[in-house]
């Protein structure tokens, strides 16, 4: 994101870089460790963010007059017109150079990096490359980050006899702590509950994560779409439980594969050395994310002051 950087340009439109001050708002900080619910002090004030959970900490809700179809903002501002109907978060890399404390003013830059149309085995896609950096007022880094979003078009909708039915989501169960240690690893629980609370906590409006209906019946799915940040996230929680002396420098996470509300996934912690770790959640033989982090035998980026 340097000065020298050249916009990138998507047909008729051309990328440009936003900036504002912002505040690492506690309130869906405090969302997150609810929902989280697990034996970690809660971040509050003043204390510093676990690894992911600017996301939370930084809402961006847009304008009820901004939203689009599928209840993201319409695309042709910041992000490119592109036309495909499907959208995904497919992944990036965060390096960490500062804490962000949780309270504190920070200036967020952020700006398309890039945009590549591609053919791939399911029909066109294009990839969009977002690049964020978090900045202290006075202009220190602290956080630079590359998010991939990949659009693609909507699976052909079944016949109505061959829908999903309907009954199976509605007498969901709330599963209650989304994180549960099991076989060497973590077991991973969703319910309809915990996805919308993590929309709400982090101001995403997308309705394949909460609006069963246009979900099952727009964009084809089998039923509502885990969040792929909270795949995400709760695989950088597992890496801060199970290493708590440890503190992370560099995260590159990777979404190959959609999970489904109500499907029970597995999560696994693996040291390749003391700086090196990688967390896979999988789905029977599947495998839907991978992290990998370089870490630090240091102070852990925690709550601690």
């Amino acid at each position: 994101m340097s000065a020298e950087h050249e916009p990138v340009v998507y047909r008729d439109w051309t990328a440009h870089e936003t900036t504002a001050v912002e505040t690492l708002d506690p309130t869906p900080v405090a969302a997150l460790g609810a929902l989280l619910d697990g034996d970690e002090p809660v971040p509050g004030t003043g204390d510093v963010l676990p690894p992911l959970w600017h996301w939370v900490a930084l809402p961006r809700w847009p304008y009820s007059s901004a939203i689009g179809a599928d209840g993201h903002p319409h695309r042709g501002e910041f992000l490119p017109p592109v036309g495909l109907p499907r959208r995904m978060f497919a992944g990036g890399e965060v390096t960490l150079h500062g804490d962000l404390r949780v309270g504190t003013q920070v200036v967020r830059e952020a700006r398309v990096d890039s945009v590549e149309e591609k053919a791939g085995k399911s029909g066109p896609l294009v990839i969009v490359r977002i690049g964020i950096r978090l900045r202290e007022p006075g202009g220190e880094l602290l956080l630079e980050e590359q998010q991939n979003l990949v659009y693609r078009e909507s699976t052909p909708v079944p016949a109505p006899g061959d829908l999903p039915d309907p009954t199976v989501p509605a007498n969901a169960e709330p599963v209650g702590a989304p994180l549960v240690p099991e076989d060497g690893g973590w077991r991973f629980r969703t319910d309809p509950t915990l996805l919308m609370r993590f929309s709400a906590a982090t101001a995403n409006p997308h309705r394949i994560h909460y609006d069963w209906p246009y979900t099952t019946r727009v964009e084809g799915y089998p039923g509502l779409v885990v969040h792929g940040p909270l795949s995400t996230l709760v695989l950088a929680e597992c890496l801060r439980l199970e290493h708590p002396d440890r503190s992370v420098r560099h995260l590159a996470h990777r979404n190959t594969a959609p999970l489904f509300c109500g499907e029970n996934a597995h999560a696994n912690v693996a040291l390749a050395a003391d700086d090196r770790a990688e967390v896979h959640l999988r789905k029977g033989d599947t495998t839907l994310v991978v992290l990998s982090a370089d870490l630090a035998l240091d102070t852990p980026k925690g709550t601690q002051r």
